[in-house]
């Protein structure tokens, strides 16, 4: 098993980044067959799978996630916490943190259309760290 961490900046807002270039820059801790578990650290943030494209990145995503979660819904979280942030932790629950992806000699087996991609729901630009762990 290896390690390693991607770290960089976001702005908050249902704010999706690509993965795949971070995790490129580690191509040879993905030698051989075996799989690269993602873990994103944080309540207010999720990794999942998409077709990385302005449709549904721009819009469709964040339409849905406003009508699932609302940022102007009443939360107990921002109740008890006097903060803004409540339904960044209900939609960070709902998508999950973490994304399991098989690879084979430096490539991920992904689908021809399919990227990693990491949501910040947060309400506030933010530092994120996602852990990898690599399973071969």
């Amino acid at each position: 098993m290896k390690r390693f961490s991607l770290e960089f900046d976001t702005r908050g807002n249902t704010e999706i980044t690509n993965l795949s270039k971070l995790i490129s820059k580690h191509a040879s801790d993905l030698s051989g067959v075996g799989l690269l578990h993602l873990f994103a650290v944080g309540s207010t943030c999720a990794i999942t799978t998409v077709e990385f494209e302005a449709g549904l990145v721009q819009h469709d995503l964040r339409q849905v996630m406003q009508k699932i979660a609302p940022d102007d819904a009443f939360y107990h979280h921002e109740a008890t916490w006097s903060d803004d942030n409540g339904h960044s932790h209900v939609r960070s629950a709902l998508v999950g943190p973490g994304v399991t992806v098989p690879f084979e000699n430096g490539k991920l087996l992904t689908g021809e259309w399919q990227q990693i991609v990491f949501i910040d729901f947060d309400t506030r630009p933010r530092k994120r760290k996602v852990i990898a762990t690599v399973i071969s």
